[in-house]
């Protein structure tokens, strides 16, 4: 596998600068999560690593090689695209192996069948071998298109959005299957989601992107307890960070207009009252939708909690998070 490195690199469209100086080093064999709305740069970032499109400016390296002029195939990457890309007149089994029949590797038959057969197995497809590409589901599709990078062994993996298409328990599963494959096998992988879960479950790395620049980058918890701004704060944790006056419990460090909360930040049955909205029963934990004077924010509490709408719960915070006016994070 390799280290991934961007060094100072820019990307613009016409008048849109979709990366702007974006530095990062992806470790070998770390799991990295591209996190960010639409159009923060993170499509852009899997493209310009893999090949399909060059920077306007910086540098990007692959295990200690300098990208510069080479063909996606002379990287040796996989990239999974959002939007399933099989040969339609190929079988599944067809379509699993035709990576493995490149000039470039030469891989023996019985190699070929033995990883066909084996990511057809993680990916819960083996039934489907014989059938026609067209014959699929498009939850299926997206499995043989994950299938297709998984069977070859190059230098790094570069998905995006694999999973947005399949249900929600095939969904959890392939997370599952896709860390294990990942952490067993010793691979980089760089992989874009909207999903926090995902990024929460299985990275070694997040970076947070916005308008094409490089936010945070770190591991998810260290993220996650340390934000380094309200943006960088709401990529991750369900529900998400309550972003409040930074008074509204008392008095606030000198230069701060707003309080973060999270969950486990809000202290119930202490402080002042608030007033319960809505109560919402998710099984393994109960939402709580509060009303803290005229300010509304979510929490969690028991799963089996006597609260109703309209009763006071008593709050305050502890050890919240505090930023200033143009939302970075003050320590």
């Amino acid at each position: 596998m390799a280290e991934v490195i961007l060094r100072n690199v820019t990307r613009r469209f016409g008048e849109t600068t979709a990366l702007d100086d974006v530095s990062m080093t992806v470790p070998d064999g770390a799991f990295v999560v591209l996190l960010g709305p639409t159009g923060a740069g993170k499509t852009t970032t899997l493209r310009l690593v893999s090949g399909l499109d060059v920077p306007d400016r910086g540098e990007i390296f692959i295990g200690g090689r300098p990208m510069k002029g080479l063909t996606p195939a002379q990287r040796n990457v996989a990239m999974v695209f959002q939007q399933y890309s099989l040969y339609p007149h190929l079988s599944v089994r067809e379509n699993l192996a035709f990576p493995l029949k490149s000039p470039l590797l030469r891989t023996p038959r019985a190699e070929i069948d033995r990883k066909v057969a084996e990511v057809a197995n993680v990916l819960q497809i083996a039934h489907k071998l014989d059938n026609k590409a067209t014959a699929l589901s498009g939850g299926e599709m997206q499995r043989v298109s994950i299938g297709r990078a998984l069977v070859r062994n190059p230098a790094v993996y570069l998905m995006d959005e694999p999973l947005s298409s399949l249900d929600a328990k095939l969904r959890a599963d392939l997370r599952t299957e896709l860390k294990n494959i990942q952490a067993n096998s010793g691979a980089t992988l760089i992989y874009v989601t909207h999903d926090q879960i995902e990024a929460m479950t299985m990275a070694t790395h997040v970076g947070i992107l916005d308008q094409g620049r490089l936010v945070q980058f770190g591991p998810p918890r260290e993220v996650y307890e340390n934000p380094v701004s309200i943006y960088a704060a709401g990529r991750l944790g369900q529900p998400r960070i309550n972003i409040l006056p930074a008074d509204l419990f008392g008095t606030a460090p000198d230069g701060a207009r707003f309080i973060g909360l999270r969950p486990e930040q809000i202290v119930q049955g202490e402080g002042q009252d608030s007033v319960v909205r809505r109560v919402e029963h998710l099984g393994d934990q109960t939402r709580l939708h509060l009303n803290f004077r005229d300010h509304d924010l979510v929490t969690v509490t028991d799963a089996h909690t006597p609260l109703r709408p309209g009763d006071a719960l008593p709050i305050r915070p502890d050890k919240p998070f505090y930023f200033d006016a143009n939302g970075a994070r003050i320590v």
